[in-house]
């Protein structure tokens, strides 16, 4: 089992670590993974209940620029994964981003994994150009568009969201034909997408006595969804968000469920607090200790 950590954060500013510090150490360790959110912008009084209940945490208000944070993990680093969890696509400009990315990629070495989302907080995702009622239709053409130009010499995409001719952009991702798109999302429809466009799946389970009776669920339906889309469900990358709380035994239990149920990475990110919130150096020891064989 692979293992990874989100970074989350409660301010950016002075008592935020150097994300490059911050990786480096993580590879030294031995996780595999890390990854960072994305809410570009935020709104002084959103009405958009929060998924998870409750008041929205006032961190969403300050996540950084994911594409920065993960550059520096990436240029401290040699073989650790940088992943997005998630990457709000329809608030994205589709051809500026497929630039990023594909740079990100290349000069990483292939390390960057597109894990996406399509936003839940209308008020701030409609300013950057989210077509909020049809945002996954929005979501899958951007995608594709994006994929035109990571793998064409000179690329042309004709769509509802996005329109371009004769394009050359460059340089191309190392990873062909660009970065694997993990699709994490909560819709009823989401099995059904990873099925038909998406590289793989990243779902997020906050409550970890529950995680491996909803992996059991979801990928059984993920299952079928591959059998009627003829894609092979063994080749798609099942990657789980979730907030490791047990000791080692239990852990690794809970791990080794997991594998066996197709789980190939699990990323922790806390349900009650930023990582960076105080000294993060505690928590990444510890989940070392109880995650790490």
């Amino acid at each position: 089992m692979k293992v990874g950590i989100s970074m989350i954060y409660k301010r950016v500013d002075e008592s935020a670590p150097d994300p490059g510090r911050f990786a480096a150490e993580c590879e030294k360790l031995g996780l595999e993974s890390v990854w960072v959110g994305d809410h570009m912008l935020f709104h002084a009084e959103p009405t958009t209940p929060f998924p998870a209940g409750g008041p929205i945490p006032d961190h969403y208000a300050h996540f950084p620029e994911p594409f920065v944070v993960l550059a520096m993990a990436a240029a401290t680093t040699k073989s650790l994964r940088i992943g997005t969890s998630v990457l709000l696509v329809p608030e994205h400009e589709p051809l500026s981003t497929a630039k990023r990315i594909a740079t990100l990629d290349r000069l990483s070495g292939g390390r960057l994994i597109l894990g996406i989302g399509a936003g839940w907080l209308r008020e701030a995702a409609e300013p950057l150009g989210s077509d909020f009622a049809h945002r996954w239709t929005q979501a899958r053409e951007h995608v594709a568009a994006m994929r035109e130009l990571w793998s064409k010499p000179v690329a042309s995409f004709h769509g509802k969201y996005v329109n371009f001719d004769r394009i050359v952009c460059n340089p191309k991702p190392a990873q062909q034909p660009g970065p694997p798109v993990l699709i994490g999302s909560a819709d009823k429809n989401a099995l059904k997408w990873v099925a038909r466009w998406g590289d793989g799946y990243n779902p997020v389970c906050f409550v970890t006595n529950r995680a491996v009776a909803f992996m059991r669920r979801r990928l059984e339906e993920l299952k079928e969804e591959c059998d009627k889309s003829g894609r092979d469900f063994r080749r798609l990358d099942i990657t789980l968000m979730l907030c490791l709380t047990g000791d080692r035994a239990q852990t690794q239990e809970l791990l080794a469920q997991l594998t066996d149920l197709g789980v190939n990475r699990v990323v922790h990110v806390s349900a009650s607090e930023p990582l960076f919130d105080g000294d993060y150096r505690p928590k990444l020891e510890r989940l070392a200790q109880i995650a790490l064989p």
